[in-house]
């Protein structure tokens, strides 16, 4: 079964980097996103093979330690050969801390993100379009 994009989902936690210590810790990582992205694709289903872009929204529930773009080639590991087949794929990369404290304003925000937004943090929102032109507000 094919894919329908745009694809949403949340992932409870603290991220973890590309730059762990620990290799059992970004493959438990990997795992989490891996499994919140299951909820939002049919089962079983093929990987795509469109070009993509993936939007990457993190609510830490304290201002973050380290850099924001370390936390990004694992995420996109995880949906490799899952949602997509090879991360050659992805043509755009959005990604966001949104700390608390900060204000922020977004125009006609996703349901799932709306979710995102009033859950407990630390949480990720991650979205998955095969239109790698796309605005996201």
């Amino acid at each position: 079964m094919e894919i329908e994009f745009p694809i949403e989902f949340l992932v409870y936690g603290t991220p973890v980097s590309l730059q762990a210590k620990r290799a059992k810790s970004r493959e438990e990582w990997k795992a989490r996103v891996t499994a919140a992205s299951c909820a939002a694709i049919p089962s079983p289903h093929f990987a795509s093979e469109d070009r993509l872009a993936i939007t990457i929204f993190y609510l830490p529930d304290e201002p973050m330690q380290g850099d924001i773009d370390n936390i990004v080639k694992p995420i996109l590991d995880a949906l490799s050969r899952h949602i997509y087949i090879d991360d050659r794929q992805v043509e755009r990369v959005v990604v966001q801390k949104f700390e608390p404290g900060n204000a922020f304003t977004f125009n006609q925000p996703t349901a799932k993100f709306t979710e995102a937004l009033v859950a407990d943090r630390p949480i990720l929102y991650i979205r998955v379009s095969a239109n790698p032109l796309e605005e996201v507000s």
